[in-house]
C-alpha cells in the first residue's frame, strides 16, 4: 500500500524546489514563453495553482467536482487553457500565494479523505495515492518547462521514481489514447536512479525491455524530451513503438518536443 504522507512530503518537495526557481524572478520573467506553445512562466504556475484547487474540490466536494465537471463538458478541449490564461495575468506574487494556499489546501483535503475512497477525476475515479502521485508528476512536469525557460538544469531527485512509476502505468493509456491496441504481454522496464541503482517493474524475463536513466525515462513520458535526445533503449518492436507515443498525463495526445530542441 502506497504511504500517503511519504507521498504528500514528496508533493511538498517538489513545489518547493520549483518555488525557488520563480520565487526570485522580476514581474518580467513571468512573461517568458516556455516550450509549451502558448504558454509563459505565469501560465504555468497558473496552471499548477488551478488544477491543485479542483484535485482539492474532487477530494472535499465530489458532488461540486462533478459540477465543475458539466459545467465545463461544453469547452472541454479549451477549459485548462482558458484557466491558465486567466491566470497568467495576475501580479506573481498574489499568483505564487494562491498557488501555496491551493497545494496546502489540497494536502489537507487528501489526509482528511476517507481511507479507500476513489476521487472523481476527468478521468477514471482516483485513490488518494493516486491523486497525489499524479500532481507530483505534473508538478515535476511543469517545472521543467520552467527550468527550460529559463536555461536551468534541475537536479535530479529521488522523487522521479514516481513520475517513472505513472509513466509505466500509463503504457496501456497510451496505446489506447492513439488509437492502438496495448500489447498483451507485460514489458520491463530497469532504469538507472539517480543514486545509481535501478528501479524496476515488469517480468524479468520479459521479451519486450525498456532501459535507460531514470530522468531520461520521465522526460520521454511527460514529452519534455524528444525520443531521439534521450538515452533510453527499446528491446521489441513493441517496446520500440511504445517510446514514440508514451505520455504520463491523462487527455488528448500532446505536441511533445522537438528533436534537437536543446541541444
Amino acid at each position: 500500500m502506497a504511504d500517503l504522507e511519504a507521498l504528500l512530503n514528496d508533493f511538498a518537495d517538489e513545489c518547493a524546489d520549483l518555488e525557488r526557481l520563480v520565487t526570485p524572478l522580476a514581474q518580467v520573467d513571468w512573461a517568458r514563453t516556455t516550450p509549451a506553445t502558448g504558454w509563459t512562466i505565469a501560465h504555468q504556475i497558473g496552471h499548477l495553482a488551478w488544477t491543485d484547487e479542483v484535485a482539492t474540490i474532487a477530494a472535499a466536494d465530489a458532488a461540486g467536482f462533478r459540477k465543475l465537471l458539466a459545467e465545463a463538458g461544453p469547452r472541454a478541449l479549451t477549459f485548462v487553457d482558458e484557466a491558465a490564461e486567466e491566470a497568467s495575468s495576475t501580479p506573481p506574487a498574489e499568483l505564487l500565494d494562491r498557488w501555496r494556499r491551493g497545494r496546502a489546501a489540497l494536502s489537507d483535503a487528501l489526509r482528511a479523505a476517507p481511507a479507500g475512497v476513489k476521487l472523481p477525476w476527468f478521468g477514471p475515479p482516483m485513490s488518494t495515492a493516486s491523486m497525489i502521485t499524479a500532481r507530483i508528476m505534473e508538478t515535476w512536469a511543469h517545472g521543467q518547462d520552467v527550468a527550460d525557460s529559463l536555461g536551468v538544469a534541475r537536479p535530479p531527485t529521488t522523487r522521479l521514481r514516481t513520475v517513472a512509476h505513472i509513466g509505466v502505468r500509463t503504457r496501456n493509456f497510451a496505446f489506447t489514447v492513439h488509437g492502438k491496441t496495448p500489447p498483451a504481454e507485460e514489458f520491463r522496464v530497469e532504469l538507472t536512479a539517480p543514486d545509481g541503482t535501478i528501479w524496476a517493474w515488469g517480468p524479468v524475463d520479459a521479451a519486450q525491455r525498456v532501459i535507460g536513466p531514470a530522468l531520461d525515462f520521465c522526460l520521454l513520458v511527460t514529452q519534455r524530451r524528444h525520443p531521439n535526445d534521450l538515452a533510453i533503449e527499446a528491446q521489441g518492436d513493441d517496446a520500440a513503438e511504445w517510446l514514440t507515443i508514451a505520455q504520463a498525463f491523462a487527455g488528448p495526445t500532446g505536441e511533445g518536443r522537438t528533436a534537437g530542441q536543446f541541444d
